[in-house]
């Protein structure tokens, strides 16, 4: 339904990019599908609020943090290719990646073998050791070498990070590296639970069981990871020795040492007429719109997985009404309340953000309403943060406030009527 979706909005093109759908969503920026007009290549292109950049005094942070992706350059990270910048916004072309989050197909798939496992463990090892080496940590380095910035979901962040008295961010980061494994064979976290100073008190004492299906070299390996003292953790020096993981390892290959300009982020920020692209919206070509209704299921709960992949979640879905926008908005707003979500809006957008701390956080899910014809209207709804089948929870009890309003189409009907 995403390209049924774009029918009723104009596109944007910005450069020699032409942008899609957002697939990403955070408390300051976008992360959209984007096509190079030329060759085709799909990217992702995280855009900015230029203004709130500027209001929050946040040029220089960002500027340093764009200039360090670009200087990394390594197979098993994501590549930044270029910086734009318009008069409203800042936009990084990324490399796009399309496998989704690695947790999520834990989730839907259980947790991985050994040896599966411990291929992912390689990439992730290679990929932040050649990031210390480029003095790149998990933040920013303060004058005194150590960090101190206490960021990242909390139940992978090391106990040092929790003390908040400054930590060494290449041990914090191998702590981390070590929950990831542990998550990928056991399927499940190593510290987990709902009270935020439980959770706490788990990590410092660092306290946990290896499954019993983990290999002795594999459990040996862990324990010196997801030790609380970083004076006696494991070194990545140390781990890339360790006979566990040595097992079929084989260093990643790739041009080094090639000259990266930075021009580009200078001029994105310098504020020079000359430096700036254009942004330019231009109108798809016309879908009919009862074609699009014939490819609608409307409030069917399978539209929130991949057809032919086993199941596999999404986090985005859509319905559609004839009701007016206003309408549509407002029963959106009457559903939310009992639901245990607050509204924001903004003209026929809206941000739904729940009450309470799940899983991943607090569940938050945008929805945005296009005109597919005067008296046809498409309602897109996307998880922009929290668990997925928590939203997939919250979709149920959401659909069936909301079924009043959606437009089913005749085949829809007769079906209904068939059960």
């Amino acid at each position: 339904m995403a390209d049924a979706g774009a029918a009723g909005k104009r596109t944007t093109r910005v450069g020699d990019y032409e942008l899609g759908k957002t697939i990403g969503e955070g408390s300051f920026a976008k992360v959209k599908i984007a096509r190079h007009t030329r060759t085709g290549e799909a990217f992702a292109i995280k855009v900015l609020d230029r203004n709130h950049v500027l209001r929050h005094k946040m040029v220089e942070q960002i500027k340093r943090e764009i200039s360090t992706m670009k200087l990394i350059k390594h197979p098993n990270v994501v590549q930044l290719h270029e910086v734009m910048a318009s008069k409203s916004k800042i936009y990084m072309v990324l490399e796009f990646v399309d496998g989704g989050e690695l947790f999520d197909k834990i989730v839907n798939s259980g947790r991985l073998g050994e040896d599966e496992a411990r291929r992912y463990f390689h990439q992730l090892i290679n990929a932040v050791d050649y990031c210390h080496s480029r003095g790149v940590y998990h933040r920013d380095l303060k004058e005194d070498g150590l960090l101190h910035t206490a960021c990242g979901t909390p139940n992978y962040v090391a106990p040092e990070v929790l003390a908040d008295k400054g930590y060494d961010g290449m041990a914090a980061d191998v702590w981390s590296c070590g929950i990831i494994l542990f998550v990928l064979m056991a399927g499940y976290l190593p510290f987990d639970d709902s009270n935020l100073m439980t959770l706490y008190k788990l990590i410092c004492k660092a306290k946990f069981c290896c499954p019993q299906w983990f290999s002795s070299g594999a459990k040996k390996l862990i324990k010196r990871i997801i030790d609380p003292n970083p004076q006696t953790r494991i070194t990545i020096a140390e781990i890339l020795e360790d006979d566990w993981f040595k097992q079929d390892y084989k260093p990643p290959l790739f041009e080094q040492g090639e000259d990266v300009s930075l021009h580009d982020v200078d001029a994105a920020f310098d504020g020079s007429e000359e430096n700036l692209v254009a942004e330019r919206r231009e109108k798809p070509e016309s879908m009919n719109a009862f074609a699009l209704i014939s490819r609608s299921q409307g409030f069917n709960l399978g539209n929130l997985f991949e057809k032919g992949s086993m199941g596999s979640a999404k986090r985005e879905t859509s319905f559609t009404s004839q009701c007016t926008p206003q309408e549509i908005v407002s029963k959106i707003e009457e559903a939310c309340g009992p639901l245990g979500f607050n509204v924001r809006k903004q003209n026929y957008k809206m941000k739904l953000k729940g009450d309470k701390t799940g899983r991943k956080g607090h569940l938050s899910v945008a929805t945005e309403v296009f005109e597919v014809a005067p008296s046809l209207h498409m309602v897109e709804l996307r998880k922009t943060g929290g668990d997925t089948l928590e939203f997939h929870s919250f979709y149920k009890n959401f659909s069936s406030e909301l079924k009043d309003i959606v437009w089913k189409s005749e085949s829809d009907t007769n079906a209904t009527k068939k059960r």
